[in-house]
């Protein structure tokens, strides 16, 4: 079984570096280095994806995705008083990440900000916050309502190289795991976590001396968030009819999943159907290694391996998930189902 503390040193290492959609580049030299220690061949492809090829037998080729972006913001323009409107890179809720630091990617290196809704001891004549206050206006708080803090002219922010299309980062200093009796807590689990037991599960198989059926690509993927770009493009280019996504699975008494270690067999989301046959082997693969995997269908939601089936750029798509509470927001994974979904993806590559 790999080891538990190595799987979580990894995850902390992974969600401390930035990774906003299209700007990777932190994430993807940890993905390098950890892919040279377990992989045949390692390289960077023209879309950015970081992909490590094991050489297996004759078997079917398998392409296992999980992406390195993350939910973080862009600059949509830089105000007359310093501060920045930003836009968010994904499925981001001001809601679930609050005011407090962030970190702007500035052409010149790293700027500190801080993303703002204003004073709340203000009347209706200060508009946008009285919307967002019970009992005032009451309405939900969303980008419009927020700003980003910078302490700095925008001569200043142009010097720095903050502009347009800068992206912006939740700060460093708010990526640190947080331990609740036997889960782990933080931003970004979605899909660190997934990168982490993709590659528990090569580690896996090197220990063990064993060689997958077929060949396996491991593709940590660019741009998920906003229309799995690098899955895409890899899957058209790369061999192979299946991709196989590893992703965060969503915690909902309406999918029937709980918070547990046990890994997560998904069989549809809002994209289309997986292929059963790679579902049903995945299931029996957890089952066969004394596991009881859960299974869902998800409705809001799209993986690396489904958007690329809906387009037509892969023939075959499969998708396991690690059981995650508040997705898309400060995520809670159980510390054991890192090991448990890296043993059964490991069994699934085996055949």
């Amino acid at each position: 079984m790999p080891n538990p503390e190595y799987l979580v040193s990894l995850l902390q290492e992974l969600i401390y570096a930035h990774g906003p959609s299209g700007q990777e580049d932190a994430v993807r030299s940890i993905c390098l280095r950890e892919l040279e220690t377990v992989c045949d061949k390692v390289w960077t492809d023209p879309a950015g994806n970081a992909i490590g090829l094991i050489r297996g037998g004759d078997g079917p080729v398998v392409r296992v995705m999980a992406h390195m972006d993350e939910l973080a913001m862009i600059v949509k323009r830089v105000n007359d008083d310093g501060t920045l409107r930003v836009h968010p890179l994904g499925g981001m809720w001001p809601a679930n990440y609050g005011q407090g630091p962030v970190e702007i990617l500035a052409d010149t290196g790293v700027v500190p900000g801080i993303l703002s809704v204003g004073s709340m001891h203000t009347t209706a004549e200060s508009a946008k916050i009285w919307e967002t206050k019970a009992r005032s206006g009451n309405k939900a708080m969303d980008w419009d309502h927020l700003f980003v803090f910078t302490r700095k002219t925008p001569e200043q922010l142009k010097t720095l190289g903050i502009h347009a299309g800068t992206r912006v980062a939740i700060a460093h200093s708010r990526r640190t795991l947080f331990e609740v009796d036997d889960c782990i807590g933080g931003y970004f689990m979605d899909n660190r976590a997934a990168i982490a037991i993709s590659l528990g599960a090569a580690a896996l198989l090197e220990r063990q001396n064993a060689k997958p059926a077929g060949d396996v690509y491991l593709v940590m993927t660019t741009i998920e968030e906003i229309g799995a770009h690098g899955a895409s493009y890899a899957s058209r280019t790369l061999p192979g009819d299946i991709t196989l996504a590893v992703d965060s699975g969503p915690v909902a008494a309406e999918y029937g999943v709980a918070l547990t270690a046990e890994p997560i067999v998904v069989y549809g989301d809002a994209m289309g159907l997986y292929d059963l046959d790679i579902a049903d082997r995945l299931l029996a693969c957890g089952r066969a290694l004394g596991m009881d995997p859960q299974c869902a269908f998800w409705q809001s939601y799209g993986s690396d391996a489904s958007i690329p089936k809906a387009h037509g750029q892969t023939a075959r798509a499969g998708l396991l998930c690690i059981a995650t509470e508040n997705t898309h927001g400060f995520e809670i994974v159980p510390t054991a189902g890192l090991g448990a979904c890296a043993r059964l993806l490991a069994a699934f590559l085996k055949g």
